[in-house]
């Protein structure tokens, strides 16, 4: 297929390299500070497992310009919550109206967005598990688990992006799959405040006990709001909390059965806030937050973490109106 990565950042980078790996013809549109270096040395990505493949730049089309996405058969968007309106203005300019276009960002938002500008199109949210840092110049590795789970629609799209290295299936229950992955992805926010690694963090039980309180809080908004969560690891959603809050000893043996981790890796909040980037945390906390207003819920746990990274560099209070 012809794909356009909309949004060369990690996971763009990193899913782009695979498909045109597996043999799609891949177009990365994104900025020039990302892709000048891919077309001096190539594109390589690497993960946990010991993957390394490098895609020499000839094999990839790198753009900058959004009339790129004329040639798509498919778009991919890849890019933060914060560019997804523009994202969205330039594929309805830009990318032919038969192309379907999968929405691989984290939050529920993105996708809703995605429809509401482009009325009559095979829009699809999908859910991306795993994180992805820059590791190198031109080099994105990949430091946890997981498959990529995208929308039951038309044309068997996840039989066609599938490959060895980059598993894709399909769902019928694709907005309970993207909740049970943000009840999850609230850590990241924990592990950027944290300054730990994620294996880290993990390890620490006190640590562990704020994830499960924060989890539990937004898992009783949700239940309250009568909305469906798919987990996203072996365990039931609801389990989660309570194998968290277990001794680190008889954490470490469960948890070593349901994900893989580097040892190195934190959350792309953590190099975020490091690096004082706007963060994705209206589309974390800030969904949980949302919806605890509409049910009159307090969740002063999510409430406050919201407010520690929004009083970072880079980011605002501007989206919701929290009481201290």
């Amino acid at each position: 297929m012809n794909i356009v990565v909309a949004g060369a950042g990690s996971i763009g980078c990193y899913c782009g390299a695979l498909l045109a790996d597996a043999g799609h013809a891949v177009t990365l549109l994104g900025r020039a500070r990302v892709l000048d270096p891919i077309r001096e040395q190539g594109l390589t990505v690497t993960d946990f497992s010991g993957l390394h493949v490098t895609v020499p730049a000839n094999q990839l089309r790198l753009s900058d310009d959004p009339a790129c996405l004329g040639d798509a058969e498919l778009v991919i968007v890849t890019v933060k919550s914060g560019a997804t309106a523009e994202m969205a203005r330039l594929i309805a300019t830009n990318a032919p109206a038969t192309a379907p276009v999968l929405s691989w960002q984290n939050g529920l938002e993105n996708a809703r967005t995605l429809r509401a500008a482009l009325s009559g199109r095979d829009v699809r949210a999908g859910m991306v598990p795993f994180n992805v840092v820059p590791s190198d110049t031109a080099t994105y590795h990949r430091a946890t688990s997981g498959e990529i789970v995208i929308e039951h629609g038309p044309g068997a799209l996840a039989d066609h992006l599938s490959s060895p290295n980059l598993p894709v299936t399909e769902s019928g229950r694709i907005e309970a799959v993207q909740w049970g992955k943000l009840v999850i992805n609230l850590n990241n926010a924990l592990n950027a405040l944290s300054g730990l690694t994620l294996q880290n963090q993990l390890l620490d039980r006190d640590w562990r006990r704020l994830m499960a309180d924060q989890m539990a809080e937004a898992l009783s908004v949700l239940k309250a709001a009568g909305i469906d969560v798919a987990s996203t690891t072996p365990l039931p959603a609801w389990m989660t909390p309570h194998i968290l809050r277990l001794p680190t000893p008889i954490f470490s043996r469960i948890a070593a059965r349901m994900l893989t981790i580097d040892p190195d890796a934190r959350t792309s909040m953590a190099y975020d806030l490091m690096a004082g980037r706007p963060t994705e945390i209206d589309s974390l906390q800030g969904e949980i937050i949302k919806l605890s207003q509409l049910h009159a819920i307090e969740t002063p746990i999510n409430s406050r973490v919201y407010k520690l990274i929004a009083q970072a560099p880079g980011t605002s209070l501007s989206a919701y109106q929290i009481a201290p």
